[in-house]
């Protein structure tokens, strides 16, 4: 199996909270039902339109191929399965900053990663977020869930 570094499935709260900056994106706010996960997300409404009555399962890996092949960061369409099928939506993008947020027991930590502008911010529990390493190349898959 691919190693998905995080997945959980999340209610959409608010799209654009801080109003909408850009015609074909837009910032969605969820929070995730297993992780108590917290995430902004921007998505290309163009190519993937989001409902804030649906729920989204959005996992992180650091490869697309099924027997966890390490990304070469050249993708090859040559037919095979990846877990990209499995998926709607994917972006590649980079970790450019880790973070802790709160304080005492509540302590939380923070990634960001950055696909080609669209910007993502994950708030997760440390063991989860300890997972993840600066600088390191990310895909972001989502799909709508029942």
């Amino acid at each position: 199996m691919a190693p998905i570094l995080f997945e959980d499935t999340f209610n959409i709260l608010r799209i654009d909270p801080d109003g909408k900056k850009f015609d074909k994106v837009s910032r969605i706010e969820g929070q995730s039902d297993r992780f108590d996960a917290y995430i902004l997300l921007d998505v290309n409404i163009d190519i993937y339109p989001i409902n804030k009555d649906k729920r989204y399962t959005i996992g992180l890996a650091t490869t697309l191929d099924l027997d966890g092949t390490p990304d070469t960061g050249y993708y090859n369409q040559g037919g095979r399965e990846t877990l990209a099928d499995k998926y709607e939506y994917v972006m590649h993008g980079r970790l450019y900053r880790v973070e802790e947020y709160g304080s005492g027991e509540q302590v939380k930590g923070e990634i960001y990663v950055s696909y080609g502008g669209l910007l993502m911010m994950l708030r997760v529990d440390q063991a989860t977020s300890n997972k993840f390493d600066l600088d390191q190349r990310l895909f972001l898959l989502m799909k709508k869930t029942d």
